[in-house]
């Protein structure tokens, strides 16, 4: 299989539409920390059917999402799956010509959120199971800037600059059989101007 592509920019709209489902985000995400599964596999940590999720993982490989992987193990009768890229980009600037596209966006967008959000909710109510070893590194914090535009952009940049540091950080680790202690981590970035 080819490598693949980092952070994948969508920007169409039939690719939003597909991922901005709320069972294909699930699907997706879940593939995302699998790296490779099939439909079976994926259904049972969705909780849905696997017809269901089977349908819904071919709409996402028609639009490029994710594709055919390499089996990981079985009869070979089932199609594994696994991410096409390395995560993906969706960015306001294309989505701005008409009134639906920017409909959609939005959509799109509340939907990630409501998603994101119910994780870190999850989260709240698991946070005494987890053990003191993660409270210092798990965090939930607000800071209020002023700042302008290209400085936001700036700050932007930085930090997915430094989240990617650390994401080839764990991955190399892992590679190299170092996997004691390491979790999935979400990290939720939100930065946006606001008038009171």
């Amino acid at each position: 299989m080819a490598e693949k592509e980092r952070d994948r920019r969508i920007q169409d709209m039939g690719t939003l539409k597909a991922l901005a489902h709320p069972l294909r985000m699930r699907l997706y995400r879940a593939l995302t920390l699998a790296g490779t599964a099939t439909a079976s596999q994926l259904a049972e940590q969705v909780d849905e059917a696997v017809s269901l999720a089977s349908y819904h993982l071919r709409k996402l490989a028609e639009h490029g999402l994710i594709e055919a992987a390499e089996p990981g193990s079985g009869d070979g009768r089932e199609r594994w799956w696994r991410p096409a890229s390395d995560g993906v980009r969706i960015r306001d600037e294309d989505f701005r010509d008409a009134p639906e596209q920017i409909a959609a966006h939005t959509a799109a967008s509340r939907l990630f959120f409501a998603q994101r959000s119910d994780m870190y909710l999850r989260f709240l109510d698991e946070r005494p199971h987890w053990g003191e070893q993660w409270a210092p590194g798990a965090v939930s914090s607000e800071a209020v800037l002023r700042l302008t535009p290209a400085e936001l952009a700036e700050l932007t940049g930085e930090m997915l600059a430094l989240v990617r540091r650390y994401d080839e950080l764990g991955r190399a680790a892992e590679a190299a059989g170092d996997a004691e202690g390491r979790e999935n981590v979400a990290v939720h970035t939100y930065a946006f101007p606001f008038r009171t």
